[in-house]
């Protein structure tokens, strides 16, 4: 596999992870900051993480996993959304409340489909050392620069948007479930 496919690769793992960033991001004040680099490292740590589980498991859990992942993930996100929603209605306008919990479910959440990927990889039999460094990059780097880019734009409304940020979490996990469960 070429190196830009696994870019290619890294950049559709990471738009979940890069959407989570910008919604979290429009919470965050520059005392924040360390919020975005903590949580890149967590995105595309998990992102790099799970592809190596899925290679590792290979064909045998394939089914098992692709049946109950998209129900996992969006209901991860559906939950996490809606705290977000509550915690905007509760909470002061300046208020942002860090914490590592929601970051880990976030990062599962969102790197469940990399465990797949890593499962095709074991199919493939593509190597699996040079795509996880690929997609974890990516993930960390679009991860921060989603945070940033958040925190600009939640800066210049000054407002409550932590509510958008859980409407878009919860539409991320319906999209998710949507694309890869069949209701037929």
């Amino acid at each position: 596999m070429d190196i830009p496919s696994m870019v290619l690769i890294g950049v559709g793992l990471a738009m979940d992870a890069f959407s989570i960033s910008v919604s979290r991001g429009l919470t965050l004040h520059e005392s924040e900051t360390n919020y975005a680099l903590i949580s890149a490292l967590s995105f595309g740590t998990f992102q790099a993480a799970m592809p190596v589980l899925g290679w590792v498991s290979g064909l045998e859990i394939q089914r098992f996993v692709s049946a109950l992942a998209p129900w996992a993930a969006f209901l991860l996100l559906l939950i996490i959304g809606l705290k977000m929603i509550y915690e905007s209605l509760i909470m002061e306008e300046d208020e942002f409340i860090f914490s590592y919990r929601e970051l880990l479910v976030l990062s599962i959440a969102t790197s469940i489909d990399a465990f797949a990927v890593g499962v095709s990889f074991a199919l493939l039999d593509i190597s699996i050392w040079l795509p996880v460094i690929v997609i974890g990059l990516v993930t960390f780097i679009l991860s921060l620069a989603g945070s940033y880019i958040g925190e600009r734009v939640g800066h210049m409304f000054e407002n409550r948007l932590e509510a958008l940020g859980g409407l878009i979490l919860i539409l991320i996990g319906l999209k998710i479930l949507l694309e890869n469960v069949s209701f037929t």
